[in-house]
């Protein structure tokens, strides 16, 4: 369970935000995760809203969104989203394919209230 170890690392990145930003609550996270990183939404908010419990973060309401996995075609030079796992270029049948997207994940933002 993979969740439970990137849950570790945002609450701690949380906790460094909120103290060097002066935060005496944090009352909202937004990140992003790409789908090949394989996150399990409702996973990942249990293992989050446990780790949280006695933080600054205690209360924080988590939004979480999934993004495609997107690819450029290094023979056609189109950029595509690929659902499942063939890896193939849709306008060409090229699989000499660039990844561009699917594997990040991104804090889009840490909100909260200044102390």
């Amino acid at each position: 369970m993979h969740e439970l170890k990137i849950a570790e690392e945002l609450i701690g990145i949380i906790t460094e935000v909120a103290k060097s930003e002066n935060l005496k609550k944090v009352t909202k996270v937004n990140i992003q995760f790409g789908k090949m990183i394989m996150i399990v939404p409702d996973v990942f908010r249990f293992v989050f809203e446990g780790g949280v419990k006695g933080t600054v973060a205690k209360s924080a309401k988590l939004n979480l969104e999934i993004l495609p996995v997107k690819f450029a075609c290094n023979k056609c030079k189109e950029e595509t989203e690929i659902d499942d796992l063939l890896f193939v270029c849709p306008y060409c049948g090229s699989n000499d394919l660039d990844l561009t997207q699917g594997r990040e994940t991104i804090i889009e933002s840490i909100e909260g209230e200044k102390c």
